[in-house]
């Protein structure tokens, strides 16, 4: 067992430095066309992606909106959270916004759509840096990694963008100011907020690696518990309206995913402690 893996580590330095710059060149543009294929078959669905999906979130009638006015009557808050209009209009003020747009949500949208291909080629890439048995595990990590952004981006979509919006939406400084947004200001909110979200679900991923690396331990995320709580809470309140429903239906998705971060690293330092006894 103990050659089979040294043997293994030593087949990580037959390719040079510039062999494996080549191979990340060829990741990135292989990335890159599947991103703009799947982004121009978008095109033939705007109209939908627009909408339906893009400004679902601007109507009292969005599934989110209507999902918290019906928990506030189950908790007998009557009305508190219903919300029956949208105080604002989005409106484009630059001669090239509307198409700078549509290019750039569509090319969101062809990221998300061909993640799992993305995380298919970075695989190819770090593959050679890991044991056999690892590398075996590729179909596993591809559908979890992807499981995890995708649930990402819908957290996103159906959680943090509806609550911002409408925080936003009906925050003034007085009456005499009216909410006109502009187009690339609501646009850039969506990406933001969908990108964001996909990308910190994949926490538990990303603390794998770096615990593999001994960057990171599960002593150092317990240490700080209790600051990423706070950094959580924090961020809770800034994309929720000011109230304890909303803000806890944000944090405690985040909460769960700190915590199965923290568990997974365990995992990880204690199958390499049994590789090293063995």
């Amino acid at each position: 067992m103990t050659k089979k893996i040294i043997k293994e580590k030593k087949n990580l330095n037959e390719m040079s430095f510039l062999d494996h710059l080549e191979e990340l060149r060829w990741l990135l543009v292989r990335s890159t066309i599947a991103v703009i294929i799947m982004a121009f078959l978008t095109y033939f669905i705007s109209d939908y992606l627009f909408d339906i999906i893009i400004f679902g979130p601007t109507r009292p009638t969005f599934i989110t909106y209507t999902f918290f006015c019906d928990l506030s009557h189950s908790l007998g808050f009557a009305d508190s959270i219903c919300i029956t209009e949208m105080p604002f209009i989005i409106q484009n003020t630059e001669m090239e916004g509307q198409v700078n747009m549509f290019v750039w949500m569509c090319l969101l949208a062809g990221f998300i759509l061909s993640f799992p291909y993305i995380l298919f080629e970075l695989w190819k890439f770090i593959g050679p840096a890991l044991y056999e048995k690892e590398r075996k595990n590729a179909k596993i990590f591809i559908f979890i990694s992807s499981l995890l952004f995708f649930l990402g981006v819908l957290f996103g979509y159906y959680v943090v963008i509806p609550m911002s919006v409408n925080f936003l939406a009906t925050f003034t400084v007085s009456d005499i100011v009216k909410n006109q947004f502009t187009l690339d200001s609501y646009l850039g909110m969506v990406k933001t907020s969908v990108l964001a979200s996909g990308l910190f679900f994949e926490m538990p991923i990303m603390i794998y690696f770096l615990t593999k690396l001994g960057l990171v331990t599960p002593t150092f995320l317990r240490k700080y518990w209790k600051y990423a709580v706070i950094i959580i809470l924090i961020v809770a309140a800034i994309v929720t309206p000011p109230d304890v429903v909303s803000q806890t239906i944000v944090a405690i998705p985040m909460l769960l995913i700190y915590e199965a971060s923290i568990l997974i690293s365990k995992l990880v330092v204690r199958n390499q402690k049994k590789i090293e006894n063995v």
